[in-house]
């Protein structure tokens, strides 16, 4: 009887694939018996807790203005103190938290993405296009990216922050992709992989069904690991002003304008790095905890 290339890679799939429900139970449950991974996982759930139910709960908008309150304190009235605009810290706070977290979000899912292609394809067909895939990222990790972001900062005006998302990610996904490529030359040569090319299933195919998904533990983890990257490289361009740019805010404009009140005003500045260290902080955990449970032996000895 002969198998339908819809049944084979079906068939295939089965074998590659076979136990990834237990597979992914037994990783949930290596991540949440570590220690860093449950801090991590609860912390980090608690920052996108604050920063998008936070502001269901203030009475003050990030866009209001109390003109009877400048620079002031916290107080019951603004929790976190106000700016000399007599913006509330705290709403404009969580506010900058969301706008950072969806970038550092996409940023990591577009460069991982990008990484995981590019890679995939350069180690699967070798040749002229391994050659001129290796070239662009080679090109592109020479290239001072914090000078080409700062260069193209007048786009990224107001409601123009997802061009700013696609051109941060377009700096992050170089080294991975060189990971990826490696791990694909190793993999197309599995007895499954030769199975399907000798049935005559497009290589593209291949690459997406086949490739690509048996690397996702190493995926999964450059992506969370690059949403720390990614939050800090906002961060640090908006701290420059050449991230998101006003009336829009975000971590890094925030730390920018507290940086020049902190001596005698602090909660216009602390309240907003400490937020920006603890979020980072526990991303860091989340993907080391990970790291660990798809690959217990890169776990210290204790």
């Amino acid at each position: 009887m002969t198998l339908s290339e819809e049944e084979l890679a079906e068939e295939l799939r089965g074998g590659a694939m076979a136990g990834a429900p237990s597979s992914t139970r037994l990783i949930a449950r290596r991540f949440f018996r570590s220690g860093q991974g449950r801090l991590g996982f609860a912390v980090l759930a608690l920052m996108f807790l604050l920063a998008f139910a936070g502001p269901l709960v203030s009475p003050w908008s990030y866009l209001d203005k109390d003109f009877t309150a400048f620079l002031q304190p916290p107080s019951p009235d603004h929790w976190f103190g106000t700016l000399q605009t007599g913006a509330d810290v705290f709403a404009v706070t969580l506010r900058g938290m969301q706008k950072s977290l969806i970038v550092g979000l996409l940023a990591a899912l577009v460069s991982t993405a990008l990484a995981a292609v590019v890679g995939a394809f350069a180690g699967y067909f070798l040749g002229w296009t391994d050659r001129t895939l290796t070239w662009v990222s080679d090109l592109l990790l020479v290239l001072p990216a914090f000078l080409v972001l700062a260069i193209m900062s007048p786009l990224f005006g107001s409601g123009q922050w997802p061009l700013f998302v696609i051109t941060l990610a377009l700096f992050l996904w170089m080294v991975t992709s060189k990971v990826v490529r490696g791990m694909t030359i190793s993999t197309k040569e599995r007895e499954f992989i030769q199975a399907a090319r000798y049935m005559g299933v497009p290589p593209v195919r291949i690459i997406f069904r086949h490739v690509i998904p048996n690397l996702s533990s190493l995926l999964i983890v450059d992506a969370t690991l690059n949403v720390s990257t990614a939050i800090l490289t906002e961060t640090s361009l908006s701290y420059f002003g050449f991230g998101i740019q006003p009336p829009d805010v975000s971590l890094g404009t925030l730390i920018a304008d507290g940086s020049r009140t902190a001596v005698y005003a602090p909660w216009t500045f602390w309240f907003v790095a400490g937020l920006l260290v603890v979020t980072v902080l526990a991303v860091n955990l989340v993907g080391d905890a990970l790291r660990d449970a798809f690959d217990p032996s890169s776990k210290r000895a204790r």
